[in-house]
């Protein structure tokens, strides 16, 4: 997994009122090797290094939760909606199958 680089994520609206749908976009860096592939320049097979859990909370509330498969592209892209009932942080988690795991976060403020 990329350390270097935090997760891209957008919010369509981090100040909404309350019962509002808000969007989720969020990419992350990921190489999301499937343990299927070749490597030409040795012939074996390439380990399997894959994103397998995602989850988001607002607070101490999960909001989405994704299991990935190995036929996720690499630099995984995920969206979701959630309906906005309380301010708090949405904080979200990418773990990948060798134990990485990458947080982001964004402050929610329900007016």
């Amino acid at each position: 997994m990329s350390m270097n680089k935090p997760p891209r994520v957008w919010v369509s609206n981090d100040k909404p009122k309350a019962g509002d749908i808000l969007r989720v976009r969020a990419q992350m860096e990921h190489v999301m090797e499937t343990g299927l592939r070749v490597d030409p320049a040795t012939g074996k097979t390439r380990p399997r290094h894959i994103v397998n859990h995602f989850e988001a909370k607002l607070g101490d509330r999960r909001v989405f939760i994704w299991t990935p498969g190995t036929s996720v592209a690499q630099n995984p892209y995920i969206e979701f909606t959630f309906k906005a009932r309380h301010s708090g942080e949405l904080t979200m988690l990418w773990k990948d199958d060798q134990g990485a795991t990458l947080t982001a976060s964004k402050t929610i403020t329900v007016a």
